[in-house]
């Protein structure tokens, strides 16, 4: 496999083809090696259009719903944002190269190790990766300009928006254990405004705010 061939044809057949459109976005996917993120035995796998489990549980999202959350966002380079599930660290990666700092909560620590050693490696230096409950947020840091949720919420969290400063969006899949509705958050001065992305497949959100422990 050639990688840099690998991610032309991913953003090619992929992302462009099915409505992601942000240079910035296609920009960093070309750039990210998403093999990096895989287990061995799945690295041939890497590119194509399709989760694949990371271990716990878990999986690295497909990578146009991985694009489709980011250009979602809306990412500007001065941006702090708030990851909501590193996992893999993949999303935490694409981010980097498109915000000023990423800061990414995992609630599982064999996984926040693996790809806070893999960002450290690529010299990912922006990402900052802490060891908690997402779905409480980070208030510490907060206000973000946004928020991304990578797992499966029963609702919107509360907390989440009140981290949001004016004008920033949350990301975040909503609905049953098995099947949520990709939704975009933006808090404005006159109150939140809430658009539909279409529908998804996650992981379930755990947390206090989520699906409980």
């Amino acid at each position: 496999m050639d990688p840099v061939l690998a991610r032309q044809n991913m953003v090619k057949e992929q992302l462009r083809e099915r409505g992601i459109n942000d240079p910035r976005v296609l920009a960093s996917f070309l750039e990210v090696p998403r093999h990096k993120f895989v287990e061995d035995y799945l690295k041939y796998k890497a590119y194509e259009d399709y989760p694949l489990t990371i271990g716990y549980g878990q999986t690295i999202s497909q990578p146009y719903m991985v694009a489709l959350m980011t250009q979602s966002l809306m990412p500007q380079a001065g941006d702090k944002v708030l990851e909501i599930g590193t996992g893999s660290g993949y999303q935490a990666a694409i981010l980097s190269k498109l915000c000023r700092a990423v800061h990414s909560i995992e609630r599982i620590s064999a996984l926040a190790s693996r790809a806070r050693k893999i960002h450290d490696e690529l010299r990912y230096y922006n990402i900052y990766i802490r060891i908690g409950d997402g779905t409480q947020g980070f208030p510490k840091e907060a206000p973000f300009e946004g928020i991304i949720v990578t797992a499966g919420a029963p609702h919107v969290p509360e907390v989440l928006i009140d981290q949001l400063g004016v004008g920033g969006r949350l990301i975040i899949p909503v609905g049953s254990e098995t099947l949520q509705e990709l939704k975009r958050i933006t808090k404005t001065k006159e109150g939140v405004v809430e658009e539909s992305l279409g529908g998804c497949r996650f992981v379930k959100l755990i947390g206090k705010n989520g699906w409980g422990t």
